[in-house]
């Protein structure tokens, strides 16, 4: 879908695009073709999309994958985009489904298994963050995430321990997927213009978990307190919740300074720090 087409369907349906509800659509042709590029599609796959728009990145996902849930929350982006599915995607009812819906909401609704899923999408800015996160936590995550963020969140989820943008989220989401690949989206490839750039980035799901899944709840519990003060020693943040000798013990045991912050602690500190807290007996 060309900008001139995206402006003049607006304009047909007088339309003006609400900013809170994260409106800027992504209609540069090459940006798009390389979401779609990264996600791989197979006739196999079933992909979900959040916030379709007017469907510049649907009718792509439509073409390659062999299933769609696309899942818009703008009444008047619905209508056009079913009216489009059903004059320019010539597709049949039962391999793309169009929901008007609240994603986050319908997300947490539906618990769905996502397992065999493929997330692509352009999340909206502003609920991109719990979007993820409570895909990553489902019972059965999708296999593969590609997802076009604010460059910010895009680097916090792809960060690792000693960047600046290591933190809650990038543990959240890397404890069930792996970060493989990023590029950066000129925030000129959206329509309105955004005041930021974007980033698009790829998570595939771990071949195995790294802690169980009655584990993750007390994993979360873990690193948000740890995070809560970010310039302050994890230890002393932890000593709220277990005693000083538990954690000295523990602390010594995986070779971790008593002095650390949070943002130096690997996932796999964490995840073992995890083990040993609730599973071990001092």
């Amino acid at each position: 879908m060309k900008l001139s087409e995206m402006k003049q369907i607006l304009s047909s349906g007088q339309i003006q695009l609400t900013k809170s509800l994260g409106q800027n659509f992504l209609h540069d042709g090459n940006q798009l073709r390389r979401i779609v590029d990264a996600a791989q599609l197979t006739k196999a796959d079933r992909v979900l999309e959040v916030g379709p728009g007017l469907g510049p990145l649907t009718e792509l996902l439509v073409a390659g994958a062999g299933e769609v849930l696309a899942i818009e929350k703008d009444g008047r982006l619905v209508e056009i985009l079913r009216e489009r599915a059903n004059s320019k995607f010539k597709i049949q009812n039962s391999k793309f489904q169009l929901v008007h819906d609240d994603a986050l909401d319908f997300i947490k609704r539906e618990r769905r298994d996502w397992t065999g899923w493929k997330l692509v999408a352009n999340l909206p800015y502003s609920v991109a963050s719990p979007i993820l996160v409570e895909l990553a936590q489902a019972g059965g995550c999708p296999d593969r995430i590609v997802a076009t963020l604010q460059l910010e969140v895009g680097r916090r989820a792809v960060a690792g321990a000693g960047d600046d943008d290591y933190g809650v989220l990038s543990l959240l989401l890397q404890l069930r997927y792996e970060p493989e690949a990023n590029f950066k989206i000129p925030a000129d490839c959206f329509f309105p213009v955004p005041d930021v750039d974007s980033a698009c980035v790829v998570l595939v799901k771990r071949a195995q978990p790294l802690l169980p899944k009655a584990d993750e709840a007390q994993f979360e519990r873990l690193v948000k307190l740890s995070f809560s003060q970010r310039r302050k020693m994890m230890l002393k943040l932890l000593k709220q919740e277990w005693p000083a000798e538990k954690l000295t013990a523990i602390f010594e045991e995986l070779n971790l300074s008593p002095q650390i912050r949070a943002e130096r602690v690997t996932l796999e500190q964490f995840v073992e720090l995890t083990k040993k807290l609730f599973s071990q007996t001092f």
